[in-house]
Formats: C-alpha cells, structure tokens, sequence
C-alpha cells in the first residue's frame, strides 16, 4: 500500500506538490492523473525515495521506503524508460540490476521472455525503439518481484498491441495482491485499466474514487476535465465553426 500524508515539496519559489494526501491500496490499480506540471512525477519520485519532502511524509507499506532494506523487493519503479544506459544490451542491463540486488541471472531472462524482449536481449539499448525500451524498463521493476509498482505513463510509445499488453499487465499483478500505481494522460485507456482513480492538480489533490462510483453514462474524460478546469497550466479554448 502507498499512503502519503499532507506531502509537500518546494523547490525555492515553486510549490510542487502541497499537503497532498491519498492512498494506493493493495490489490487494485489506482490511476495517478492530472494536467501537465501538477506534481505527479514529483509525487512518485518522493514514494520511491530519489527526492525528500519539505514537509509531510510518504510510505510504502507503512514505511518510507529509504527504510526497507531490499527496496527491489518492495517496489518497483518506471519514471523514464530512456534512462537505461544506451551503449548496454538488454540482457546486461537487466542482469546488472539483479545483481545490485542480489538476484538470480535468471529472473533477467525470464523476464526479458515476459515483456517479449528475448529476440532482442542481445541488441543495445540505444538501438532499441521507444516501446521496446518501455517493456525493458517494466521488466526492471519486476526483477524482485514486488508488492508495490509505480509506473510513470507505461503505455509511451507502444502500438495498440503493446498497450493492451500493459492493461493486461498491471491487472494480473493488482489481482494478485500488488499496489499497482499508473499515471497516464489517457484517460479512456485509464478508464479500462484502473479500479479507482487519484487527480490532482497544481500539486494539490483535486479529488479520488472508484471508477465504478462514475454517474452513469459519465467518462472519465468528462470527471477528469470538471475536476481540473482551472488547475491546468494552460487550455486552448474550445471553439466550433461552421464550414462555408
């Protein structure tokens, strides 16, 4: 379970996130949405650790997680899937990864046969294409086969195929019991991935519920843009006109 509380962070004058408090259950997708720049990264990078907070805390499994000592097996993470080192294979990478913790070679093949990466596991990275590199980085964080997933837009740069491979994903691992965190701008594929969903919007939360609770012939799409009108940094105006 992710649970933050009254979580703010600054950066000198910028407020990034501020007395942000939501919950992640086990056992069920919770979509992590908002407009751009509302502090969702931020909010990830502070769960997982790489960032402290000004204020408020953050916990997985009721713990901050600098505080567990086999974080790989705790959680596992997805904030850039272009951070893998360019001039390793595939294979090297994730096996280098198993081995900072204490993980059998092994798991890196299996996994690279899961995400179906294995005809390329000796290709370097670099070489890889964008949704190639976004399976290679969802098959990092399952190397310690962890409670806890947080996957910062998982679907980027993947055909339909691979998105429907994702929704698959992250459903079996929250019906097996696990935390399973996802943001995404995409709100109708959200809508047929999460159980429930957390917005927020100029680093504040701006409302969470279960999908199930939406009013009856309403999107998520249309819940999401009520909440948010006004927490955007910017919104073109919507105009119709009439073709002569």
């Amino acid at each position: 379970m992710i649970e933050t509380f009254r979580l703010t962070k600054r950066h000198r004058v910028l407020t990034a996130v501020e007395d942000l408090s939501f919950t992640a259950p086990d056992g069920q997708v919770t979509g992590f949405v908002g407009p751009n720049g509302s502090g969702k990264t931020s909010t990830m990078r502070i769960v997982v650790g790489l960032d402290r907070p000004t204020s408020g805390c953050a916990t997985i499994d009721g713990r901050p997680s600098r505080e567990h000592r086999s974080p790989q097996r705790v959680v596992g993470v997805v904030l850039d899937a272009r951070g893998a080192p360019g001039g390793m294979t595939a294979r090297g990478h994730l096996r280098w990864l198993a081995a900072a913790g204490r993980i059998p070679d092994r798991r890196a093949d299996e996994l690279l046969e899961e995400v179906g990466l294995a005809p390329a596991a000796s290709r370097r990275i670099a070489a890889l294409s964008l949704g190639m590199r976004q399976r290679l980085a969802i098959a990092a964080t399952l190397l310690g086969d962890p409670g806890t997933l947080i996957l910062d837009e998982p679907v980027n740069g993947l055909d339909p195929d691979g998105v429907r491979w994702v929704r698959h994903l992250v459903r079996r691992l929250a019906a097996e019991g696990r935390c399973v965190l996802v943001s995404s701008h995409l709100m109708a594929e959200m809508q047929q991935t999460a159980d429930r969903v957390v917005v927020i919007g100029a680093g504040r939360l701006l409302g969470q519920f279960d999908i199930g609770d939406l009013e009856h012939g309403t999107s998520l799409e249309d819940a999401y843009l009520n909440l948010t009108a006004g927490a955007a940094e910017y919104r073109a105006a919507v105009t119709g006109r009439k073709r002569r």
